[in-house]
């Protein structure tokens, strides 16, 4: 999966010659494009996603909290506000999903985090006990040292579906494994009781996955503040700004959300194969991916405090070009969240082979992405920028 997706970002942005990025360095300038608007939708741009990043960490800060009150007196109620909080989480982070695959800060070769954030599918006997096999996992292997380096150190060691760290393990150490048709995993609060043989090493699994989660998105918040290495780069060549900014949409919207994440599911039909498969919060990740793309193009985002920040967004770019096109993305996107909205939970009911209605609504949606996608193209052409065949 990885590897797909950074070829189909390097199709996109980084994969031309010399010769083929300095022929369009200056595309936008040679369709007339107004420098100073794709400068505002650069800086507005960069604005969000500092925004999106800090309503992250909030989130993540409560969830930390939760996690502490939780492992400090392990019981029913506690464990229900640290999965609420989980799920709280969830909402801003899945907005920032757009950022990805132009290997910017969350995600470059060198130290993105965000594989250590939000990579998935897990394999949960990688990390603690499932059905069939009580003894599986990092969490009862005493030799194994439950500290930040040693986690990092394991996720992903060997095979792509050994997570260590990120939502998706906090999720299974607070859910357990989703062994329920109508409803979301059940893991019992005595996994967490001085009773329980592991607990001690769940408790400080748990925290320190959380501690990690905090650290990691702190490192891409950090390289948005403003006047950072990164900002101050990425908003000083505001064409190439736009170029990496589609790239985002376009890979999100088709390969990764419409693809991966929806597509995969529903022709497996299978519960292991969608997203948030222990929490039963698919939906929620498929509404906020579009969200996050809608942000994006209209230049609007709406933070936890029910502020807003507002400015010149990827519309106002194409629309100096192409006011039609303009309109049909914006039109599109918002039936691509519509659709979103619509979709039935739990998800791991709606892609059932023998749910007709269910399966129905998702392909209506990967439909609708996939024409999201190739409207998002046609912008990316619109702006004079050249997407290389592949081999």
């Amino acid at each position: 999966m990885k590897k797909y997706v950074i070829i189909a970002a390097c199709a996109l942005v980084a994969c031309s010659s010399d010769d083929d990025s300095s022929n369009n360095a200056n595309n936008a300038n040679n369709l007339q494009l107004s420098q100073e608007l794709l400068g505002e939708v650069a800086t507005n741009y960069s604005e969000i996603v500092k925004a999106s990043y800090e309503d992250s960490i909030t989130a993540a800060q409560a969830l930390d909290t939760a996690i502490e009150t939780f492992t400090d007196t392990p019981n029913d109620d506690n464990l229900e506000a640290a999965k609420q909080a989980w799920l709280d989480s969830r909402e801003p982070y899945l907005q920032t999903e757009v950022y990805r695959f132009y290997d910017g800060p969350i995600d470059n070769p060198e130290n993105g985090p965000e594989g250590l954030l939000n990579a998935w599918p897990l394999d949960e006997n990688y990390i603690d006990y499932v059905e069939g096999d009580p003894d599986s996992g990092i969490v009862q292997d005493d030799s194994i040292t439950i500290d930040g380096e040693t986690l990092e150190s394991l996720n992903e060691v060997d095979n792509e579906k050994n997570i260590a760290t990120g939502y998706h393990a906090i999720e299974f150490l607070l859910w357990g494994q989703d062994l329920s048709d109508a409803g979301p995993g059940a893991r019992p609060v005595s996994d967490y009781e001085d009773s329980n043989a592991f607990a001690i090493r769940r408790k400080s699994y748990l925290n320190t996955a959380s501690v990690l989660l905090l650290e990691h998105l702190g490192q891409v918040d950090a390289a948005w503040a403003d006047g950072a290495e990164y900002r101050t780069s990425f908003e000083a060549d505001p064409d190439d700004a736009l170029r990496k900014i589609l790239t985002g949409m376009i890979v999100l919207s088709g390969f990764e959300t419409g693809g991966e994440r929806l597509q995969t599911a529903l022709d497996s039909g299978e519960q292991e194969d969608e997203h948030s498969c222990f929490s039963d919060n698919t939906h929620r990740d498929m509404i906020q991916d579009v969200q996050g793309v809608q942000n994006v193009y209209l230049g609007t985002y709406t933070r936890l405090d029910g502020s807003t920040v507002s400015g010149k967004g990827v519309r106002d770019a194409i629309a100096e070009l192409d006011p039609e096109l303009a309109q049909e993305l914006e039109d599109k996107i918002a039936d691509s969240l519509a659709l979103a909205n619509a979709l039935p939970t739990p998800f791991d009911q709606a892609i059932a082979t023998d749910n007709s209605d269910g399966r129905a609504a998702v392909e209506a949606l990967i439909i609708s992405l996939r024409e999201q996608e190739d409207l998002l193209e046609e912008a990316f052409r619109l702006f004079g920028y050249d997407i290389p065949v592949v081999e």
